[in-house]
């Protein structure tokens, strides 16, 4: 079956939906230990979450790039998830979908969730035809997504970088079998309609 051009594949249980962020170690280290952010974590900043491993891979660089060392599973309640989704606005202005570009920019001013949708990566990060959801947080959201919908935040570092070795000597095979699994999120339709871009 072809896959849908827009569409939320993650790891997800009946209640959580799990989410990557990577972070230099002075926030990812002591949010991993204390499954919370840390005070140096800025809570006035929009904070991007993705459902999508391989993607947070591709932002990363496999968690090699400068101020992202550290690869985190954040764990979050599926009704804050649906909640961002419901109150976010597209990050860029859609011919069609918006009425025009001055409401598009009224509502992303108000916004506290945006949405992107970027081409999913396979194992090699290349870009793949269909594209995964990142999910911008501010304001309100990054206050509950913290305060509220936080379940549990696990360093997965040591897995990218097990993956990573495989992939660069060429064994697709069992790197593929190390991913977290990731299956289509349920009740798209209803949560997504007007996030299409």
């Amino acid at each position: 079956m072809e896959e849908p051009q827009h569409r939320i594949r993650a790891a997800h249980s009946e209640s959580t939906i799990t989410v990557y962020q990577a972070y230099s170690p002075d926030i990812g280290l002591p949010a991993a230990r204390d499954g919370r952010f840390p005070a140096l974590w800025k809570r006035d900043r929009m904070t991007w979450i993705k459902p999508s491993f391989l993607w947070m891979m591709y932002r990363c660089g496999w968690a090699t790039k400068p101020g992202q060392e550290t690869v985190l599973a954040v764990e979050i309640a599926r009704d804050g998830f649906e909640w961002a989704l419901c109150n976010a606005c597209l990050s860029s202005y859609v011919r069609g979908l918006h009425p025009d570009l001055g409401t598009w920019q009224r509502e992303l001013r108000r916004s506290p969730a945006r949405v992107q949708w970027d081409p999913e990566r396979d194992l090699r990060l290349q870009p793949l035809p269909y594209r995964s959801l990142q999910l911008g947080l501010s304001g309100e959201a990054v206050r509950r997504y913290a305060d509220e919908w936080l379940v549990s935040v696990r360093d997965v570092t040591p897995l990218a970088r097990e993956i990573h070795a495989l992939v660069t000597s060429g064994d697709l095979d069992t790197a593929s079998g190390l991913l977290p699994k990731e299956t289509p999120y349920p009740a798209q339709g209803e949560l997504l309609a007007h996030l299409h871009g």
